[in-house]
């Protein structure tokens, strides 16, 4: 099933790199399309023009195929959804939303629509919209979550859809990909991974932070306000948890998490920045460059896979 979705995208890895606020950039995003995979461009903290000039420096880098990743409850969402026609994109990713007020736009252009759905209802919304294929993201992943596990969601998805389904959460070696294919994934999206690739711009304290990551160093933020968060937990997210166990007001939830990832990528703040991370950081355990995460990943892929042949 991955050949076709590598068909489909023109790359060489069934390997979507997951799009990150502030940290999947113009070096991250360059690396892992030249590499053979697609690196998908963050724009939730961009305007179009910030946009249009982060995909001018992909292409600078790299003729290989990426995508560029809109989260639909941005204030720029018009903006960026004109952008990735203009600059004539090969793939958008959306997120924190229904990307169909878009889609016809898209589609004339000749733009492959990916998004990402949390749950079965959501995923053939998408479908009906005419999405050439859904990312199933259960609540391990990083950051923006939903309630679903990986293991439960991708299958019923897979079940549910007539196209490609891509699997997210909880994924950062060889294993976590034979498992969803298992499920009937056709392709992965992983994020945590490519925090700590040598060609990702966060900060180092952010970077030695996932390394030294356990099993249990995240929790959610945000559950109170219906839109939960994982992070690795720090003074933020105690003071968070305890904030909503008071009932706080999602103003003062705003105000404490505002900024919060910014100052966790750019100035490397471990106790009050946002430290946004899938429960699979506990696997995470060295640099690479975003060529050599992705070759492992393959070959450690097809090992296993092999393996089970051979069982």
């Amino acid at each position: 099933m991955y050949a076709d979705i590598c068909k489909m995208l023109g790359v060489k890895y069934p390997i979507i790199q997951g799009a990150m606020a502030w940290i999947s950039d113009s070096s991250l995003v360059s690396a892992v399309s030249e590499a053979g995979g697609i690196g998908v461009l963050a724009t939730g903290h961009l305007d179009g023009e910030g946009c249009r000039a982060e995909i001018k420096k992909i292409r600078e880098k790299t003729n290989k195929p990426f995508a560029v990743n809109i989260m639909l409850l941005s204030a720029f969402a018009d903006e960026i959804a004109k952008v990735v026609v203009e600059e004539k994109v090969a793939m958008v990713t959306t997120g924190a939303g229904s990307p169909g007020k878009y889609m016809k736009a898209w589609k004339e252009a000749g733009i492959i629509v990916i998004p990402v759905a949390p749950s079965v209802a959501i995923a053939k919304r998408m479908e009906k919209d005419g999405a050439d294929a859904v990312i199933a993201e259960g609540c391990e992943s990083g950051g923006h979550v939903g309630k679903i596990t990986t293991m439960a969601l991708v299958p019923q998805v897979v079940d549910a859809l007539n196209i490609p389904v891509i699997a997210a959460g909880g994924i950062a070696d060889g294993r976590g990909m034979a498992a969803a294919t298992m499920l009937g994934a056709s392709g992965f999206q992983i994020g945590t991974r490519f925090l700590v690739a040598k060609e990702c711009t966060v900060h180092q304290n952010y970077k030695d932070r996932i390394l030294k990551a356990k099993d249990i160093d995240t929790t959610t933020t945000g559950n109170s306000t219906g839109h939960p968060v994982r992070v690795i937990r720090n003074r933020l997210a105690r003071e968070f948890e305890a904030l909503e166990k008071q009932n706080a007001s999602p103003e003062e939830l705003d105000k404490l998490g505002k900024g919060a990832l910014r100052r966790a990528v750019i100035d490397g703040d471990m106790d009050y920045g946002s430290v946004m991370s899938g429960q699979i950081a506990g696997l995470v355990n060295k640099e690479q460059t975003a060529q050599e995460i992705l070759e492992d990943l393959y070959s450690d892929y097809l090992r296993v896979l092999e393996s089970y042949k051979r069982a």
